[in-house]
């Protein structure tokens, strides 16, 4: 089984781009958070959370990612699960479990979560709500490259209705805020700092 601290350091030998590994980070503890609500093994589905984009950098091409990463983390001993799971999130491998249906679903809705709270006067996830996230989505131009209708899919491949799992991917991310520098002006229970 691979840990989390080689899983982490797959990811800072392939990624050098802080933004990328923050959307991992961020994808991670969604699925940490979902796997606690759901009874799943947490290290398993974080792994996958954190492991999904490793080889963007190297292989940035829908044809190339994320197939082609999957013969390195092989070479690297990490789990079958995992790695169909990273397949998973691409095109063309179904997704055959729950945490394979979970990570397709925050997947995107993280870097819209992201995108939301950076436009935000505090600039933090500490007082980001669905309602906010529900108002940039309507504005097609707002975060543009992100694929509504893809999150809609997904969470309902996922089995769940897409405003409250907004509310649990914003509660997961908050976890671990000050790593993804979306703290902002605002103190974890909300107060200015």
């Amino acid at each position: 089984m691979t840990t989390r601290e080689e899983g982490f350091k797959i990811v800072t030998q392939y990624v050098k781009n802080s933004g990328l590994i923050n959307h991992m980070l961020s994808v991670e503890a969604a699925m940490r958070y979902y796997a606690e609500k759901l009874n799943g093994d947490v290290e398993t589905w974080g792994l996958a959370g954190l492991l999904h984009d490793f080889d963007w950098e190297i292989h940035p091409t829908m044809e190339e990612h994320p197939s082609a990463g999957a013969p390195i983390l092989r070479e690297l001993n990490v789990p079958e699960e995992i790695i169909h799971a990273v397949l998973s999130h691409g095109e063309g491998v179904n997704r055959i479990n729950t945490m394979e249906k979970c990570l397709a679903a925050v997947d995107e809705l993280t870097g819209l979560i992201t995108a939301v709270a950076l436009v935000r006067p505090s600039r933090s996830l500490y007082d980001l709500t669905a309602s906010s996230v529900k108002k940039k989505w309507k504005d097609r131009a707002f975060a543009a490259a992100i694929n509504r209708e893809e999150i809609t899919t997904n969470t309902e491949a996922f089995g769940t209705e897409l405003w409250p799992h907004v509310d649990h991917v914003i509660l997961a991310m908050r976890r671990i805020a000050p790593q993804l520098d979306l703290e902002g002006t605002l103190l974890p229970d909300g107060s200015p700092i």
